[in-house]
């Protein structure tokens, strides 16, 4: 069956070397399958902590079978052969299909686009990614951390202490940047899998019979059970490949082809082998307790040893899961859905590589919060997954609309593909719709919180956009207010930031009625994010003459860029514009959101509209702009 979609921007780029591509490859181990990675931590000892009434052997086999066919099934068919070639100019992530789905272009008032249910469903599964991106550093640094009860069970009080600190010292180094700790953690994480392969060889050397679980028939047996216990056991499953949406979401960074060399070379041998390892050891000694996945390795330095590996993975882990959520709020405040925030760049050469310290923040005191409140990766194993899963459903429903939109598949062809993913998706989701009531609704309460900040912006923005630029003063009564023998030109340069590129800015139009007057030179500067990752320097700019000395601009950024007016500047006065960049005035409109009035939002929408706008980041702070050349102009505006 031949599978079709658009060419990549990476196919364009010249052939590696060997050394190159191998170093790529590594480079994805550290980032991309960091999540996945530290599943082995405890997905076995969860699996069979729910296990169905049925005899040991059948039930670490059918649990070995489930495991082995989720990775094969949801990792290497869905999301490597199939949902990976949905990209938006290489670039993947839940926003990509949200581009994918729409042709439209928009702006960051958030005008053209009609927050519909299709738009609503991928803001459900940006926000549960949130949740995420909280859960994940908790479960996966406190699972590590539970090595050293393998190694002295008195420890057991000082784990989520030593969790706690761990995940405090993580977060705040990432104001560092990942560009001085980055090279390392490729390396690390081979070495990673490479231990998690020896050490399930070693243990299936001692017992083969447990390969026999390679047949499917094991797991479907297993699923032949009263439903009840099959949904508890399908929840522990659905552990094995929660980092599985990392690798749509992170294939901007290394591309499809790299992803998928690493996952067959390194990541899907060394967790398959691992896992049929802690199955042959719970097989041969059916009296232990302890977690299958600490015991693989002997007793003393061994154990310390892995044990201090397992943090370090874990660390990289979740490192990978806090830069996703960097990224991800980038993505959603250039599209519209999400207040301006303080962005740092970490690395001059590589744009990508930012730190938001609000996101941060949030995440800092979730994770640790989360850590305090559940205690034990046993207990976060209980509320972990209905996120995951809920995206990945998300991410279903999502490439079948763009496969049948963009990529003009038949019915036929699209139906029976999609629906048997998302039967799978359906299976795990179902599976976890339990653990509300065990602390699943802690993700979910997150994901909401983040769905009512972005659906609230984005509706505020666009009934202000509708407000001011509803009515408004075309090109020519332009010109004409500047002709005005009332109208006196004073030198200098003038640049009025406004948010559509036919409008006129209503900064303008309240200071020439109230100074009468206006510069010799006027810039109508529109900075618009379009749906693609980035915009070729050359496309940039559009510049065109109004009159009278007047000129209208249009920067031009994808959503994975960050505008940097001052540097449009230049290229503007290079095309010809006489302006001065560094003497230039800057006008841009404050708005001052008063309740009470006839937009159509929930009063309380309004008032968390008022009160985002009130923090947001300023939007001469955002545009990087000399805060000494800025004028604000208050614009009262009555939702």
């Amino acid at each position: 069956m031949k599978l079709t979609g658009p060419m990549t921007q990476s196919s364009a780029k010249p052939p590696l070397n060997v050394r190159a591509k191998a170093a790529l490859a590594i480079g994805t181990l550290g980032v991309v399958f960091g999540d996945i990675g530290t599943s082995p931590l405890y997905t076995m000892r969860e699996c069979l902590a729910h296990l169905p009434p049925v005899e040991r052997t059948d039930g670490v086999l059918g649990v070995l079978s489930l495991i082995f066919w989720s990775l094969i099934l949801v990792v290497s068919v869905k999301y490597l052969f199939y949902v990976t070639k949905a990209d938006n100019q290489g670039e993947g992530g839940i926003f990509a299909l949200l581009a994918l789905m729409h042709s439209g272009k928009d702006s960051p008032t958030g005008t053209k686009r009609v927050i519909g249910p299709a738009v609503i469903m991928i803001l459900v599964g940006a926000a549960l990614l949130y949740g995420d991106g909280i859960i994940t550093p908790a479960i996966s640094v406190l699972g590590a951390a539970e090595g050293f009860l393998a190694i002295n069970p008195s420890l057991d009080h000082l784990v989520p202490w030593i969790a706690c600190a761990i995940l405090a010292a993580l977060f705040w180094i990432q104001r560092k940047g990942t560009m001085s700790i980055g090279g390392v953690f490729g390396p690390i994480m081979l070495l990673w899998f490479a231990t998690l392969a020896t050490l399930g060889a070693w243990h299936i050397a001692q017992n083969p019979s447990v390969l026999r679980a390679l047949n499917p028939t094991w797991g479907l047996a297993l699923l032949g059970h009263h439903p009840l216990a099959v949904s508890a056991l399908l929840g522990a499953v659905v552990l094995s490949i929660t980092g599985a949406e990392a690798l749509y979401a992170d294939m901007g960074h290394f591309g499809r082809g790299y992803i998928s060399l690493a996952w067959y070379a390194v990541a899907l041998p060394g967790l398959a082998l691992n896992y049929f390892g802690q199955g042959a050891y719970v097989l041969s000694h059916p009296g232990q307790t302890e977690n299958p996945f600490f015991a693989l390795a002997s007793p003393g330095l061994p154990r310390l040893g892995l044990t201090i590996l397992a943090i370090l993975a874990a660390v990289i882990a979740s490192q990978a899961l806090i830069s996703g959520a960097y990224s991800l709020t980038r993505q959603a405040i250039q599209l519209g859905y999400f207040p301006r925030l303080k962005i740092n760049y970490t690395n001059a050469e590589h744009s990508g590589q930012i730190y938001v310290p609000f996101v941060n923040a949030l995440l800092a005191v979730g994770s640790i919060l989360t850590v305090a409140m559940f205690r034990s990766s046993d207990n976060l194993a209980a509320a972990y997954g209905i996120a995951v899963t809920g995206t990945m459903a998300i991410t279903t429903l999502a490439f079948y609309l763009v496969v049948r939109r963009q990529w003009k598949w038949s019915l036929w062809h699209a139906a029976p593909i999609c629906g048997f993913f998302l039967l799978l998706d359906l299976a795990f989701f179902g599976s976890n719709v339990d653990k509300l009531l065990h602390g699943g609704w802690f993700p979910l309460a997150i994901g909401a919180a983040v769905l009512a900040v972005m659906h609230t912006w984005k509706s505020g923005r666009a009934e202000i956009f509708r407000r001011v630029y509803g009515n408004n003063v075309t090109e020519s009564e332009l010109t004409s207010i500047a002709r005005s023998k009332h109208v006196t030109r004073v030198g200098g340069a003038a640049v009025f930031m406004v948010g559509s590129p036919t409008g006129t800015p209503i900064a303008l139009l309240h200071h020439v009625k109230a100074n009468r007057c206006l510069h010799q030179t006027v810039v109508l500067l529109s900075i618009m994010t379009e749906e693609i990752p980035t915009v070729p320097e050359a496309e940039r700019l559009k510049l065109h003459v109004i009159g009278e000395g007047i000129w209208r601009a249009v920067g031009r950024y994808g959503y994975m860029e960050s505008p940097d007016v001052s540097r449009l500047m230049d290229e503007i006065r290079n095309r010809g514009v006489p302006i001065n960049a560094s003497a230039a005035i800057y006008f841009f409109n404050r708005e001052m959101i008063i309740t009470g009035g006839t937009a159509p939002m929930w009063e309380w929408q309004k008032n968390l509209y008022g009160f985002l706008s009130r923090n947001a980041r300023p939007a001469k702070d955002y545009y990087q702009i000399t805060p000494s050349q800025i004028i604000e102009i208050g614009l009262p505006i009555q939702l």
